[in-house]
């Protein structure tokens, strides 16, 4: 018992070394992840651009790397573009327990449809899923398009990799905090 706690302590310390800003990517190398992000959306879901121009404000994380043996984590750098401008960088990092082996990635984009909630979000030190707001997570209709329609809450997520949108996934417990203070 004492080694698998020893284990999980190694886990912890490497997952929370992840989440520091002293980690984070160049602004440069954010920017075109989150601009190829942020054509793949566009060229490949049909709705998005509809959903985009609604915004406003987006963050972008081109790239979420999530892996676990029994203690998993998920980390990811992006940005949030108001009016299609950077206005600050941000990471998201996620810690989980359970049954869990193996790694994937994907691709977030949250969208804020409201002002309020948007400035809320600017406002926090670190802003949590499902803590301090609730995130809708959109998943794709029929022919692979978004039903605009049904979209009516103030944050939106779309969570996708290089095939599409992704289903069955939830944000709950996900930590957005600002990088890059510079």
């Amino acid at each position: 018992m004492n080694s698998v706690l020893k284990i999980a302590a190694a886990v912890f310390v490497a997952l929370a070394a992840l989440a520091g800003p002293a980690h984070a990517a160049k602004p440069e190398k954010i920017e075109r992840r989150v601009n190829d992000a942020l054509s793949d959306f566009k060229d490949n879901i049909g709705g998005a651009e509809a959903v985009l121009e609604k915004a406003k404000g987006v963050l972008v994380f081109p790239l979420i790397r999530k892996g676990g043996f029994g203690i998993g984590g998920e980390y990811g750098q992006g940005a949030l573009r108001i009016n299609g401008q950077t206005e600050a960088y941000y990471s998201t990092a996620a810690a989980s327990i359970g049954l869990q082996i193996g790694g994937q990635s994907r691709r977030q984009i949250i969208v804020f449809l409201d002002q309020t909630a948007l400035d809320k979000f600017r406002a926090s030190e670190g802003w949590e899923i499902g803590v301090d707001a609730s995130v809708a997570v959109v998943t794709v209709g029929v022919g692979g398009a978004i039903d605009t329609t049904q979209i009516n809450q103030p944050i939106v997520a779309f969570v996708f990799d290089n095939k599409g949108l992704m289903y069955n996934l939830s944000l709950e417990g996900s930590k957005i905090s600002q990088i890059h203070d510079d």
